[in-house]
């Protein structure tokens, strides 16, 4: 009996598994290469020059640079919502001198003028952000007549440098609300700029990874019509962020007040840009979306150690620091745009 020959069984095809493409988060890069800077830079002037790791220098690190970073912080509300603000330096002009004025000449209590300075601050950047939304004007553009309007505002309310010496200031808020710490042979004093920053840096942290209203700073800057067909109240929040960054930039107009002791119109020229420098620096991408305080933060300290080294070279002049921060700005755009090109080659290829 011939028996019929059987077909082998059929092989089962094993489904097909998708190479796992591992994706590469934008924010990361940015933000380990703006740590690597701070460390270099730290290390480098620590290696050179005598007595530049004490703490006499990071504290006038942290003074110096107590109101740039109040006024980055606001400028990060704004850029991390797809937005830009060019006024940031001119409000903090006003500002001062408002306080100046109010004090000195009207006889308001400094306490009443800071939150008049700062109420003003948060209406100035109220009336800018319902400008771009309502009829669609650029941030660029209203910004930057913002910017010429509070600068000519500063000059129309003192035409020069007005001192403050209210005993307020001089005493309590630059001397007994100081920070006394033990440190060193002749101990730090922290201004109360300097923790006012501090508490500034470390409620924004807060509201935009805890909030659902920094959770909408993040949507719109990433993708603002996603963001709207998920429900996200766009043109309130897009508004919000320029009030805030108003109303920071009132606040580091105070804190640049008590630094210096003085109301200035011309003070803060340019301070927008060294504040969008430290938030570009910082990991914060242009286009929105993607960045954190935490990473402005160490922008502001990169400029500001990038101005100790060159004071401390002694013969450089103080134009290079500016050199040097235009080359940083350049490499970290360039970080970005590269970065966010490999992500989306990987993310086409997996798809």
């Amino acid at each position: 009996m011939i028996r019929e020959r059987q077909s082998p069984p059929e092989r089962r095809s094993l489904p097909h598994r998708p190479r796992l493409v591992p994706r590469l988060d934008p924010s990361v890069v940015p933000s380990a290469a703006t740590a690597l800077v701070l460390v270099a830079a730290f290390l480098l002037g620590a290696a050179r020059y005598e007595n530049f790791a004490s703490w006499m220098v990071l504290r006038n690190l942290l003074v110096d640079n107590a109101y740039l970073g109040i006024a980055a912080v606001g400028a990060t509300f704004v850029i991390l919502a797809g937005g830009i603000d060019l006024s940031v330096g001119a409000v903090m002009a006003m500002t001062s001198v408002l306080v100046a004025r109010l004090v000195e000449h009207a006889g308001v209590h400094p306490a009443v003028a800071i939150a008049v300075a700062i109420l003003a601050g948060m209406s100035f950047g109220l009336a800018q952000g319902s400008l771009i939304q309502l009829f669609g004007l650029p941030a660029f553009l209203v910004t930057l007549a913002g910017m010429f309007l509070a600068r000519g505002a500063a000059f129309a309310l003192h035409p020069q440098s007005l001192g403050v010496r209210h005993p307020f200031v001089a005493q309590l808020l630059n001397d007994s609300l100081s920070l006394h710490i033990p440190l060193g042979p002749r101990g730090v004093v922290i201004p109360i700029t300097v923790v006012v920053a501090g508490a500034v840096i470390a409620i924004t942290w807060w509201t935009l990874r805890q909030t659902p209203f920094g959770r909408a700073v993040h949507a719109i800057g990433d993708d603002e019509h996603a963001a709207t067909l998920m429900g996200v109240p766009v043109g309130r929040v897009r508004v919000m962020t320029y009030a805030i960054a108003g109303g920071l930039s009132a606040l580091a107009g105070v804190a640049f007040t008590l630094y210096q002791q003085a109301g200035d119109p011309t003070a803060c020229k340019g301070l927008e840009l060294d504040a969008i420098a430290a938030v570009v620096i910082g990991g914060t991408l242009l286009r929105g979306g993607v960045g954190g305080v935490i990473g402005t933060l160490m922008g502001v300290l990169i400029l500001g150690l990038i101005q100790t080294i060159i004071t401390f070279e002694g013969d450089l002049s103080s134009w290079w620091t500016r050199i040097v921060v235009g080359v940083l700005v350049l490499a970290f755009v360039a970080l970005q745009r590269g970065v966010d090109a490999i992500a989306s080659r990987r993310l086409t290829s997996a798809a």
